[in-house]
């Protein structure tokens, strides 16, 4: 007979607090959820998820790849990797210096301060870099650690991606396109 909430370990309960709210910071990202929900109409053809294996740019490319991919990283609790692969992304296109800085500090707040609620794993030395470069914000301050975690997504999280039951379920379910040589209409006996 389960005793209820309160016969868990403190650590249990602080890790289902810190798992609903990782789920919470994804599902409150406007362009991830729009996307998805958008997707979630027009499954991706057997093509395009073949082609996720080409490699991990094509995969980053296709925007029901990046959803697969995301929902992925949420399931391994790391997906602070892709938030911050693309808010470094976003924070490149910033050209007012004003709001360069404070970019810059929310960005360093979210995923690199001691109590950043979604730290990436880094080494110390690019975080060490990383905050030297908040001195003085510029496009390129986070270029480092945005290399580092692209490296390793790619490194590391594709290849189990690409390996795991999510995929291998995406491309039974996926339907070849109409415009598939192998489904044409076969020639008509005469």
């Amino acid at each position: 007979m389960c005793k209820g909430l309160a016969s868990l370990p403190t650590c249990c309960l602080e890790r289902a607090k810190e798992m609903k709210a990782r789920l919470g910071n994804i599902l409150q990202k406007p362009s991830w959820t729009l996307s998805c929900l958008k997707i979630g109409k027009n499954k991706p053809t057997l093509e395009e998820c073949l082609c996720w294996k080409e490699s991990f740019e094509k995969l980053l490319s296709s925007k029901y790849g990046l959803c697969a991919f995301t929902a992925f990283l949420v399931s391994e609790f790391s997906e602070e990797n892709i938030a911050f692969y693309f808010a470094c992304e976003d924070y490149r296109q910033t050209k007012c210096p004003t709001k360069l800085r404070a970019k810059a500090q929310k960005i360093f707040n979210e995923f690199f301060g001691s109590e950043a609620p979604r730290e990436i794993n880094i080494d110390h030395e690019t975080r060490d870099i990383t905050k030297a470069n908040m001195q003085t914000p510029t496009p390129s301050c986070f270029d480092l650690a945005q290399h580092r975690i692209y490296m390793l997504m790619a490194k590391d999280c594709y290849p189990r991606f690409l390996r795991s039951p999510a995929y291998r379920d995406l491309v039974c379910q996926a339907k070849p396109s109409a415009k598939s040589p192998k489904h044409s209409q076969p020639d008509k006996k005469v």
